[in-house]
């Protein structure tokens, strides 16, 4: 298709032409590119040794397991305790969200109450 509107535009008697086949020759040859698998992305992979609240990033290091079954055994244990304190940080964070949300509620109830209130006002 390209090919057609480049033998179409007359080189000789406009230079500007030549710039305008270009440009869209590049507009037909980014959107075959945007539409084809012309560029890959890889998954990151997710890193099991940060756990991050809102407020702020607690580190939380995973120990690494080995053949001696107390050291899996106190390992396991270290990961409940930091499942524990991620799912304790999280709860607090939702009790945040819903708290602030509800206040939210009460607010723009406020504030439309006001409003008619000033527009019954307004029509009397």
């Amino acid at each position: 298709m390209t090919h057609a509107v480049i033998s179409y535009i007359d080189f000789e008697r406009n230079p500007m032409n030549k710039l305008l086949a270009t440009l869209i020759t590049g507009l037909f040859a980014a959107s075959a590119y945007a539409q084809g698998a012309g560029h890959a992305t890889t998954p990151v992979p997710a890193t099991p040794t940060v756990a991050e609240t809102s407020g702020s990033s607690a580190k939380i290091e995973t120990p690494a397991y080995s053949a001696d079954p107390k050291a899996n055994a106190k390992a396991e244990k270290a990961d409940a305790k930091a499942d524990e304190k991620t799912a304790k940080a999280n709860a607090k964070e939702q009790e945040k969200i819903a708290k602030a949300q509800a206040e939210s509620k009460k607010t723009k109830a406020k504030a439309r109450a006001d409003a008619s209130e000033d527009k019954a006002d307004a029509l009397k």
